[in-house]
């Protein structure tokens, strides 16, 4: 069912109040936002930052849920196949997480793009992987080449292998 202009303009205007609710700390009222956005006009968005709300409420699984939504709603957006990376990294499901972060590597529509290059990144240091690790890190540096994080884990994995 796609939705009217309005409707979804509507949808769009709650997922924006559900976001600034997220950024204040209000967390269970931008879930009620973003589930309000959603039954109007479910978008790949409003799953994922559902899903990231639930994240910060500690409800991984809840997470993972909301972005294997947001994928079937879109499967060009990145945004979920990193964040279910993410959460798995969480759950300490290393070895879970890779195929994830992969596909967001991959994916047609996705900001910011290092972002699972760098979760990989980290993945493979954590299991002593160095090399693939410095591998994922400077992946990222090529797409930020200005990114602090980036520079960083370089630098610090360069010690490392010193």
């Amino acid at each position: 069912m796609v939705a009217d202009p309005e409707t979804r303009a509507r949808a769009l205007a709650l997922w924006e109040k559900a976001y600034r609710h997220q950024a204040r700390g209000d967390l269970d009222g931008a879930v009620r936002l973003y589930k309000e956005s959603i039954a109007l006009c479910p978008t790949a968005e409003a799953h994922t930052f559902l899903g990231w709300t639930y994240s910060f409420q500690g409800k991984l699984d809840d997470a993972i849920a909301e972005c294997h939504r947001a994928i079937d709603v879109d499967p060009d957006f990145g945004n979920p196949y990193n964040d279910i990376g993410v959460y798995l990294i969480e759950k300490r499901a290393l070895d879970d997480a890779i195929p994830w972060l992969e596909k967001a590597k991959k994916a047609a529509r996705y900001e910011p793009r290092h972002f699972p290059f760098l979760n990989l990144g980290r993945i493979y240091a954590a299991k002593g992987l160095l090399n693939r690790a410095l591998e994922e890190f400077r992946g990222a540096l090529e797409i930020a080449p200005h990114d602090p994080t980036a520079q960083r884990a370089v630098e610090k994995l360069r010690l490392k292998m010193n």
